[in-house]
């Protein structure tokens, strides 16, 4: 039975379980140490050149499930001994180079760093080299090549450098928190910060819903999860976790839905707010365009709103795919709402370490959005629910919506904007390809997801966007 993508989805997810299974039962401290010994046990590495080394590095993922740097901002971090087995990064010549003549990669450099060797050969002088790429486009043969590390390229907007130790380097003012990273690392040397342990907290200091409840709020795009168990078994197996109930963060999405299209003509233009990387990336990247991010809270901060104001006391717990969730949890406009983030990965780990089979168990309901709100989950669902929002308040306006699939479409988007050339007046921004079902905490990824997601929303009980809005009223 697979349950993740890759096997370093699946180391992460055995050191949460652990360390969850003595978190349960306030033994963690005390057991701290003996799980690198439970993963990795006897004295044959799996993945490291020795069984030390690979322990070594089990420790500092343990305390980034433990909560990771508290004086580092990002929800990011490097795990700095695990990220020395990749080749360095930059222009290398390869062995395509047949020493010709012409010589022309020497020309073009105008930091003196091509030489030849006695066969003719090439070679780059990286302590003069400054990677301006003149000489990989003049090459006949193609024969130098930019090589960049696997995070280099999962991180389109740039925040990852390589530091003087050869590990990965973020640059906490322009990292969005997407996650690409973790998800794209071989070696799992980049991982977020998990908040598994408040959650336990939580549900273990709520005496049995006695003294407050713990609300679990599950993103739509848990309908492509867990695709080993059918959904009403997950959401069961979350009620024998412990919560106290679990609501859709799908009628956030309902709620932000029908919000953001009445401020969108009264506007004239927005980009959305549902995507905490997209907004962190607008702030970042375009601050001029700032003025244009709906005033809008997220869906999850939306609902979570909600049910503080009518249940005061409550814990919230979102669980979903995303990694930027985290990050915005921790927003001033946000942490009064959200008492902490989960991705499904951790659910997972959740789930096994108080030994819960969901395949074994009842199938429960979850059924509080429309059709509408659960399409938020891919990309293109918030623009046909903003669409829909427009329609069912009787609000004549030409919604223009252009869609974004991932943070290279939104750069692009936000740069016509930018500049008065796009031809669109609201811009949906998912910084994960495929939106929220691309997400880095995700077990699985894949275009399956997409019709998953849909499937769960032709699935809604509530047809409209006001049906949905209007239980809650």
């Amino acid at each position: 039975m697979r349950k993740f993508d890759t096997k370093v989805q699946h180391l992460k997810y055995k050191v949460l379980r652990e360390v969850a299974r003595y978190a349960w039962n306030g033994t963690l401290l005390e057991n701290v140490l003996k799980i690198p010994e439970i993963i990795v046990p006897g004295s044959t590495p799996t993945m490291r050149c020795c069984v030390y080394k690979e322990r070594a590095i089990l420790e500092q993922r343990i305390k980034l499930v433990m909560g990771g740097d508290k004086e580092n901002p990002n929800v990011i971090e490097v795990i700095d001994i695990a990220c020395d087995e990749c080749p360095s990064a930059g222009h290398v010549v390869t062995e395509s180079c047949r020493g010709c003549l012409a010589h022309r990669c020497e020309d073009v450099c105008k930091k003196g760093a091509i030489t030849f060797d006695s066969n003719h050969v090439a070679h780059i002088d990286k302590t003069k080299c400054v990677e301006c790429g003149l000489c990989a486009k003049v090459c006949p043969y193609s024969a130098i090549v930019n090589r960049k590390r696997p995070c280099q390229n999962a991180c389109k907007i740039k925040a990852i450098s390589i530091n003087e130790d050869n590990a990965a380097a973020i640059d906490n003012s322009k990292c969005i928190a997407c996650g690409a990273c973790v998800y794209q690392c071989p070696f799992g040397a980049i991982m977020d910060k998990s908040y598994i342990l408040d959650a336990i907290e939580f549900i273990n200091n709520s005496d049995g819903n006695k003294k407050y409840k713990v609300y679990a709020m599950v993103a739509p795009s848990i309908s492509s999860q867990f695709t080993y168990a059918k959904l009403g078994q997950v959401i069961k197996g979350l009620k024998e976790l412990g919560f106290y109930t679990v609501v859709e963060a799908a009628l956030g999405a309902d709620m932000v839905a029908q919000s953001e299209s009445k401020e969108l003509s009264e506007k004239g233009f927005l980009t959305s707010s549902c995507c905490p990387a997209f907004v962190t990336y607008v702030k970042t990247a375009f601050p001029e365009l700032v003025q244009y991010i709906s005033h809008n809270l997220s869906p999850m901060a939306t609902l979570a709103k909600y049910i503080k104001e009518t249940d005061p006391g409550s814990k919230v717990v979102f669980i979903g795919p995303c990694t930027a969730k985290k990050a915005e949890a921790q927003r001033d406009e946000v942490k009064d709402y959200v008492d902490a983030v989960l991705t499904f990965e951790e659910l997972q780990a959740l789930y096994d370490s108080k030994d819960i089979d969901i395949t074994a168990l009842e199938e429960d309901v979850l059924d509080n959005a429309s059709y509408f709100g659960r399409i938020f989950a891919r990309s293109g669902g918030l623009s046909d629910a903003v669409a829909q929002g427009l329609k069912e308040q009787g609000i004549d306006f030409d919604l223009k919506a252009i869609p974004c699939d991932g943070i290279e479409a939104c750069r692009v988007a936000l740069l016509k904007k930018s500049k008065n050339v796009l031809d669109a007046n609201f811009i949906e921004g998912m910084a994960c390809i495929g939106g929220c079902i691309g997400g880095a905490g995700c077990l699985t990824h894949g275009e399956k997801n997409k019709a998953e997601v849909d499937k769960y929303g032709r699935e809604a009980f509530e047809k409209t966007i006001t049906d949905a809005v209007s239980v809650i009223k």
